[in-house]
C-alpha cells in the first residue's frame, strides 16, 4: 500500500532540503512566491544554494487520487484514519528515493497536519520544522461531519464549488485576501482541482488523529509562523503551540495585516523566518 505523490523542484541544490508542504483546497502553487523570495534571498547572501521542493498531496495537483485499497481503513463515516500516515510516509520515501535521511519541513495549515505527522512517524527525518496556520487539534465531531459532507458533494456532483468559500471576503480579512488578485488566483487554483482529490484530502483530514503530544517532542529547530487575521490560526491558537515546543528552541513570527495563507499573502515575511530557520539547522546538528 503506497500513495503516489509528485514533486515539484523549485532548485536542487546541496545540503539538506526544504520541503514546503502545500494547503488545502490548492496544490504547490500556493508556495511559489515564498520559493522565489528565498531563492533571491540565498542567493543575495551567497548562502549555498539548499535544494527546495514542493510536493503536490495525493490527489493535488499533478499527483494522482488514491486509490481505495491505497488508502487504509474507511470509518463508517467515511473518513479515512490511516491516510494521514501513508501520506507522511509517502513524502519520508520520497525523500530516502533520491539520497536524502532528512529534511527541514514546512507546512501551512494541512501541510502542518502533515508535517506534525512525519515528526510523529519518523522523527529521524526531521532537521527543522515550521509550522504556518495550522493546529495539531483533531477535528470537532461537527467539523468532521463537515468535511464529510463536503467530500460526498464534491463527489457526487464532480465540482470543487463546495470549498470555494474559501475565496469569499469575510469580515475582518486581511487587505490581500480582500483583493481580486487573490479572489482571482484562489479561484483558479481550486477550480483547477480534481473534485475527488478535493473529497480524499477532506476525509484524509476528518480522520487525523490528535497531534498536541508532539510539539514537546520535537527537538530540532522550529519556527512558528501566523497570520493576525486567520480566522483558524491566529496568534491566539499558534503561540501555545510555540510554547509547548519545550524541547527546542523556536521562532515565533506573527504577521500583521495577514491572513491564513500567509506564504502567499506576506511571501518575503515568510521567507525571512524560514531563511533564518534554515541557518540555525546546521549549529543545531554541529552542536549535538
Amino acid at each position: 500500500m503506497a500513495l503516489t505523490i509528485e514533486n515539484h523542484v523549485y532548485r536542487e541544490g546541496e545540503g539538506i532540503p526544504l520541503i514546503l508542504v502545500h494547503g488545502f483546497p490548492v496544490d504547490h502553487r500556493m508556495w511559489d512566491r515564498c520559493a522565489t523570495a528565498l531563492m533571491e534571498m540565498s542567493d543575495a547572501q551567497e548562502c549555498t544554494q539548499y535544494p527546495i521542493w514542493a510536493p503536490d498531496m495525493p490527489g493535488a495537483g499533478a499527483s494522482p487520487v488514491p486509490r481505495p485499497e491505497d488508502s487504509g481503513a474507511r470509518a463508517e463515516d467515511g473518513a479515512l484514519p490511516d491516510a494521514l500516515d501513508l501520506m507522511a510516509d509517502a513524502y519520508v520515501d520520497l525523500l530516502h528515493a533520491v539520497g536524502y535521511g532528512q529534511a527541514i519541513w514546512a507546512g501551512l495549515s494541512m501541510g502542518g497536519y502533515l508535517v506534525l505527522d512525519v515528526q510523529r512517524r519518523h522523527p529521524e527525518a526531521v532537521a527543522g520544522m515550521a509550522l504556518l496556520d495550522t493546529k495539531g487539534d483533531a477535528d470537532a465531531p461537527a467539523s468532521r461531519a463537515h468535511r464529510i459532507e463536503i467530500a460526498r458533494e464534491c463527489v457526487q456532483r464532480h465540482t470543487t464549488d463546495p470549498v470555494m468559500f474559501f475565496t469569499e471576503v469575510q469580515p475582518g480579512d486581511s487587505t490581500v485576501k480582500q483583493s481580486p488578485e487573490y479572489i482571482s488566483q484562489f479561484s483558479t487554483w481550486i477550480r483547477e482541482q480534481q473534485p475527488a482529490g478535493i473529497a480524499w484530502r477532506e476525509l484524509m483530514a476528518a480522520g487525523r488523529p490528535d497531534l498536541n503530544d508532539q510539539f514537546a517532542r520535537i527537538t530540532a529547530p522550529a519556527a512558528v509562523i501566523c497570520g493576525e487575521n486567520d480566522p483558524s490560526s491566529a496568534p491566539a491558537v499558534m503561540e501555545p503551540l510555540a510554547r509547548a515546543m519545550t524541547g527546542t528552541d523556536v521562532a515565533m513570527t506573527e504577521i500583521e495585516d495577514c491572513g491564513h495563507f500567509s506564504a502567499w499573502e506576506r511571501p518575503d515575511i515568510v521567507a525571512h523566518a524560514l531563511h533564518e530557520l534554515i541557518a540555525r539547522v546546521p549549529r543545531a546538528i554541529a552542536a549535538e
